[in-house]
């Protein structure tokens, strides 16, 4: 289909070059120009453009007029004029530029005004106030006990509340809220807090916590659904808690990690018999044990596998509604800043600025990578200097964000931003849900020993060969190093909270370099993670230490000493990447 632009031709003149938008024309025409007619352009051409108003301009030049294939495709921010003025060109110096600019009439029903901050907040409340028939897939749940019946005479259904930390968009709570109405029943959520005694239980990580915990009841008491926090481990408060309220099923969502896998099984040991214990993965698009049922070795084998499941597990989601039955007893209220005082953590780990706890502050940070950030994504994110990542980990690493939202808003919202979309999507959906197969199906998920062996026998091999330096745990986490990239690497996650994920690579690599052996180096590396980054101790930070350290989901690469066949990445492979000063100049470490 063939579209009708208002140009007058006569005034273009023989041997001329037409720019459309700054886009000039080097080969294939897709445009049909003629004195009857006009300029006529492919109807697609429109569709995949913003609706703003458009500019043409013609230059003189002595080659043939023709506007290339590029025009075909979705406009880039070089071709969409702005409604502002924009300045013309300037010539070279001592030329004038002999041709005139002439605008295009605006098409009404191609006016797009900008967005106001706040729309996605907005859009997500419209969407949901219309009603929908979503089903939630039963293959997203699977039964720990061994009775699936809910317990007749009960008072009341849980919903386990453990990785998920949020409302809507939750399958997990979703099914709690099918099973309760069923049943005639009052809903209730817990959560079961515990700080363990380690050097991992910062007020960075439980501050962000529990501040999205305090949305979570808030937003659940405006549902009339009661909001529980519990305090002691699972095994010992949720069975006892269960009996002491007579609630006739306990739903949970998923984790692959090896103590929540435990919390599991002992909630299974200590549960009544005839209450039925549901998991059901709200965290994965496609549920971890429906993607593969054994672990994978790379992306390339699982990407199939996912993209395949994708129609039938990449939907919208059923809202979750004020529940329609009252709990007799009801929660009691939390104090979120006495128990945020009274907990034993390390506070000298902070709270970064950047990141607001909680669902609505990552629907604001979703908000500005769809508006800002995701059309840099696929040429930029490998850039620590550029504005190009999401910055959503966080978010998704404690529950308060749905991957399944945040895919399926970027699918729809970020159209214009081209090869960007399909790039994120490969990183949130494929490479994200890898990490939690390796770690459901990988019990030495945090070991060297859980490296493929290849790579078990090259890091063996070299692991007595000699480092060109030798740091301390403490020397790394001071950030000092010869290495002024790695320390400002180190010092950007100490102070933010978050290291760019390109130097993230660079910077375990250098552990490997710098320290005595393998099992030291990734020992250091997942302490330092796990400390520090917002979004620590969670599978994706697991597998990104492993794939530096310990080659998993890779290949063998040239055999060099201290490295063997592991990918090795340098200092100057750096600086072909990006502005390595810059970055420098920017993160130069300070006292920590």
């Amino acid at each position: 289909m063939w579209r009708k632009l208002p140009l007058d031709v006569n005034r273009v003149r023989q041997g001329q070059v037409i720019k459309v938008g700054g886009v000039q024309s080097v080969g294939v025409p897709a445009f049909r120009l003629s004195k009857q007619e006009g300029l006529w352009l492919p109807s697609s051409s429109f569709s995949s453009a913003p609706r703003r108003l458009l500019k043409l301009v013609i230059h003189s030049n002595p080659r043939p007029c023709l506007i290339n294939s590029l025009f075909t495709k979705s406009f880039t921010s070089e071709t969409i004029m702005s409604d502002r003025k924009r300045k013309a060109t300037s010539a070279p110096a001592g030329k004038q530029p002999s041709a005139k600019q002439q605008k295009l009439v605006p098409l009404k029903e191609e006016k797009k005004e900008e967005k106001a901050g706040g729309w996605l907040q907005e859009k997500l409340k419209q969407l949901r106030t219309e009603k929908k028939e979503i089903k939630l897939n039963k293959k997203r749940l699977r039964f720990v006990s061994d009775t699936e019946k809910i317990k007749q005479g009960s008072e009341g259904v849980l919903y386990w509340m453990s990785r998920d930390h949020r409302v809507q968009d939750n399958w997990a709570l979703i099914r709690a809220q099918q099973l309760a109405v069923k049943e005639n029943l009052p809903l209730h959520v817990c959560v079961c807090l515990v700080v363990p005694k380690s050097e991992l239980s910062t007020l960075r990580h439980f501050s962000f916590m529990l501040k999205g915990l305090k949305e979570v009841a808030k937003e659940c008491k405006a549902l009339d659904i009661q909001f529980h926090l519990l305090h002691g481990s699972v095994g010992e408060v949720l069975p006892g808690f269960v009996s002491d309220r007579s609630l006739g099923a306990v739903v949970t969502d998923f984790s692959p990690l090896r103590e929540p896998l435990q919390w599991l099984e002992d909630v299974k040991k200590r549960l009544p018999k005839d209450i039925p214990l549901i998991q059901v993965d709200a965290h994965n698009i496609v549920p971890c044990w429906v993607a593969s049922p054994k672990l994978e070795y790379a992306a390339r084998t699982i990407r199939g596998k996912i993209t395949k499941l994708l129609p039938e597990f990449l939907t919208d989601f059923p809202l979750v509604e004020k529940h329609p039955y009252t709990a007799t007893r009801t929660a009691k209220p939390v104090d979120w800043d006495k128990t945020l005082v009274s907990l034993q953590v390390d506070r000298t780990v902070g709270e970064p600025e950047w990141a607001t706890p909680g669902t609505k502050g990552g629907i604001a940070m979703l908000e500005s990578f769809i508006d800002v950030r995701l059309k840099l994504f696929d040429i930029k994110r490998n850039d620590p200097n550029a504005a190009a990542l999401s910055h959503l980990s966080p978010w998704i690493r404690f529950g308060h964000l749905s991957a399944q939202r945040v895919a399926l808003q970027v699918q729809h919202s970020g159209k214009k931003a081209g090869q960007s979309v399909s790039s994120f999507i490969e990183e949130l959906v494929v490479r994200r849900e890898l990490t939690d197969n390796f770690c459901f199906y990988n019990k030495k998920y945090d070991s060297v020993e859980g490296a493929s062996e290849w790579a078990h026998k090259t890091l063996e091999a070299h692991a007595k060969d000699k480092r060109p330096y030798l740091y301390t745990r403490q020397q790394l986490e001071e950030a000092k190093t010869h290495d002024k990239l790695w320390n400002a690497a180190q010092y950007q996650m100490v102070s933010e909270g978050k290291m760019h994920g390109f130097l993230r690579m660079y910077w375990a690599k250098k552990i490997l370099e710098w320290t005595s052996s393998p099992k030291e180096a990734l020992s250091i590396a997942l302490y330092l993670n796990d400390r520090y980054e917002l979004d620590g101790q969670d599978p994706n930070g697991f597998v990104g230490c492993m794939w530096s350290i310990c080659g998993i989901h890779d290949q063998g690469w040239a055999e060099r000493p201290v490295f063997g066949k592991i990918r090795y990445m340098n200092y100057k492979g750096c600086t072909r990447k990006f502005d390595v000063a810059q970055f420098e100049r920017k993160y130069c470490p300070k006292k920590l």
